[in-house]
C-alpha cells in the first residue's frame, strides 16, 4: 500500500457529498473526510488535506467568498468537479490555480485518479473538459459590462446600478445594451440567463 493520501471533500449538498466519500474512500490509499461550504474553513491543523475536492459551483457567484477561502487554505491542491456547460465556472477554477479539473460525467475512477495525480503535484484535466476551458477564455463581456448585468440580476435598476459602479445612467444603459448584443440576447433578462447558464457571473 502506498502513501496515505488526505483528501477533504467539499460540497453543498449533503447527499453528494457523503456519495462523492464513499466513492473515494473505495480507494485504500485515501484518507477521506469531508465539509460542508458553509461551515468555516477550518486550520490546516485541524483537518490537513493533501488534496480538496471541491464542487465547482462552491467556487463561484455570491459565495465566491468560500471559493476564496478554500483557494487560500488548500491552494493549488484543488481537484474541481464540473462541467463543460459551464465555462465560466471551469475557466475560474483553472485561472484560480486549481491543479485538478474533472468533468462531473465522468466514469468514477477519473476522480481518484484526479486526486492522486494532483497529491503528486501535477495536473490532472479530464479530455472533455479542454474544449469548454477555450471557450471560457472567450466570455465576451468585459469587467464593467459584467459588473452591470450582476448587478441587474439582483434585480437592482439603473438608478442604483449607476449609484453603486459612480457611473451616469447613460452609461449604464450602453453598458447592457452592449453586453445584451455580445451574448445574442433579445433582452436584459435573456442575457442575465445566458451569462448565469455559462458560469461566467
Amino acid at each position: 500500500m502506498g502513501e496515505m493520501v488526505r483528501t477533504l471533500v467539499v460540497h453543498d449538498e449533503k447527499l453528494l457529498r457523503s456519495a462523492l466519500v464513499q466513492l473515494l474512500r473505495s480507494d485504500d490509499t485515501l484518507d477521506v473526510s469531508s465539509l460542508c461550504p458553509d461551515s468555516e474553513v477550518p486550520d490546516r491543523d485541524a483537518l490537513p488535506a493533501d488534496v480538496c475536492v471541491v464542487d465547482g459551483e462552491c467556487l463561484t457567484g455570491p459565495d465566491e467568498e468560500r471559493g476564496e477561502r478554500l483557494r487560500a487554505r488548500y491552494g493549488d491542491r484543488l481537484v474541481v468537479l464540473t462541467t463543460a456547460k459551464r465555462p465560466g465556472v471551469l475557466r475560474r477554477a483553472f485561472d484560480g490555480g486549481a491543479l485538478g479539473l474533472v468533468d462531473k460525467n465522468a466514469p468514477a475512477d477519473r476522480l481518484i485518479t484526479a486526486v492522486h495525480t494532483v497529491a503528486k503535484g501535477e495536473r490532472f484535466l479530464d479530455e472533455s473538459l479542454t474544449v469548454a476551458l477555450l471557450k471560457g477564455a472567450e466570455m465576451p463581456l468585459t469587467t464593467r459590462e459584467l459588473g452591470v448585468l450582476a448587478l441587474a440580476s439582483q434585480g437592482a435598476p439603473i438608478a442604483e446600478i449607476a449609484a453603486r459602479l459612480h457611473l451616469s445612467r447613460g452609461t449604464v444603459r450602453n453598458y447592457m445594451a452592449t453586453a445584451i448584443r455580445k451574448v445574442g440576447a433579445r433582452n436584459r433578462v435573456d442575457a442575465i440567463r445566458i451569462v448565469q447558464s455559462a458560469g461566467w457571473t
